[in-house]
């Protein structure tokens, strides 16, 4: 009886051992490497005059009344100018620098949303703008045709043009004979012809790409070495 509970004390210790053993191994090879893998390599030399990449650090000629940021991100609801609204804005720069002389981003990225009405408001009182299928957008006015108004339903293509937001006519209806519909589209066309500069931002954004969404034109804007205060 002893020599059984000797002999079973005497596997449990050993496979208590084993397994010891094997946990040391693996964390060994876990922690190490082989031999010469771990040494470094040569460091590469800078590239002379090679371009400062982005979150490469400040530039080298950063005054002492200066400060860098790496980047620089704003979110705002809504930003209003005199002449101009802008709902949902997201602003993302890169490389700024601010001092005396200003707050410069070496790189800016800017979406924001066109309000309907802030365009519908440059065609003139009583205009509507609204989404329409297919990525499209409708204008609804009232123009002043041979002494008569007539309220005239023009649907578009929404584009980018020259850096404007450009909606271009595609179809114009006002509930008269096709005949006659035909014949007095190209007359009201740039009537209900959209260019729209986007305003309330910082000067050197260039509009890039524009979508149509339920509440506006959804703008992007991209621009270099821009002067966010002067």
């Amino acid at each position: 009886m002893e020599w059984t509970r000797a002999k079973d004390w005497l596997i449990g210790a050993t496979g208590m051992l084993l397994v010891l053993g094997v946990a040391l191994a693996i964390s060994w090879w876990v922690v190490s490497d082989p031999v010469g893998q771990g040494e470094a390599g040569p460091v590469p030399a800078p590239t002379v005059g090679a371009e400062r990449l982005p979150g490469a650090g400040p530039p080298a000629d950063l005054r002492e009344d200066e400060v860098w940021l790496a980047d620089l991100a704003l979110d705002a609801g809504t930003v209003a100018t005199a002449g101009s609204m802008l709902r949902d804005v997201r602003a993302v720069g890169q490389d700024v620098v601010t001092g005396p002389d200003g707050l410069v981003a070496a790189r800016l990225a800017v979406d924001a949303t066109v309000p309907f009405e802030v365009v519908a408001d440059e065609l003139g009182d009583g205009t509507e703008v609204r989404a329409a299928d297919d990525g499209r957008a409708t204008v609804v006015r009232t123009v002043e045709v041979l002494g008569r108004e007539l309220r005239v339903v023009a649907t578009g293509t929404v584009e980018v043009d020259a850096g404007r937001l450009v909606v271009e006519p595609r179809s114009i209806d006002f509930g008269g004979p096709d005949f006659l519909s035909d014949a007095v589209a190209g007359v009201v066309r740039r009537l209900v012809t959209i260019e729209h500069d986007i305003k309330g931002l910082p000067e050197g954004l260039v509009l890039q790409d524009v979508a149509v969404q339920g509440d506006g034109f959804r703008a992007n804007l991209r621009g270099e070495d821009v002067e966010l205060v002067p």
